[in-house]
């Protein structure tokens, strides 16, 4: 039986000698973020917008650079929050340190985007209303008895 993980306390609170990850949830390995071509026109960010209709993605912007944003849990990640390949895992994650991670959970993006309605509101704000937009049209009103 794995022993109970520390309960999760202020970065500054974290004993010397302790890593930081004893007190996390492992949020860095639940996701990865690519940097993508900045969108300069409507095509872009229809392509955008297309990537938006896949699940568990997300796009956001960091001064200026766009990431694709997958919300995925890497597969050997164990339920106490540790690797399960620490030494041979990739290099990537050997660089990755806690030094600036995201363990307060306090990131505030530039832009965010979720769905790809507020993608199509982007553009229409960004390019004006070239087409129709792509949600539904209002149903009719119901009649009033």
């Amino acid at each position: 039986m794995t022993a109970p993980r520390p309960k999760r306390i202020p970065r500054e609170l974290v004993p010397k000698g302790e890593s930081l990850c004893d007190y996390c949830s492992a949020k860095c390995c639940r996701y990865f973020a690519l940097p993508i071509d900045t969108p300069e026109n409507r095509q872009d960010l229809d392509f955008i917008r297309w990537y938006l209709l896949h699940d568990r993605a997300s796009m956001f912007v960091e001064g200026d650079t766009w990431y694709l944003l997958v919300h995925t849990t890497c597969k050997h990640l164990q339920e106490d929050h540790r690797c399960g390949i620490y030494e041979t895992r990739p290099q990537i994650c050997r660089d990755y340190t806690t030094a600036e991670c995201e363990y307060e959970d306090t990131w505030v993006y530039d832009q965010y985007f979720e769905t790809p309605e507020q993608v199509q509101d982007y553009m229409d704000a960004m390019y004006g209303h070239e087409y129709e937009s792509l949600r539904s049209r209002k149903p009719a009103a119901l009649p009033i008895a």
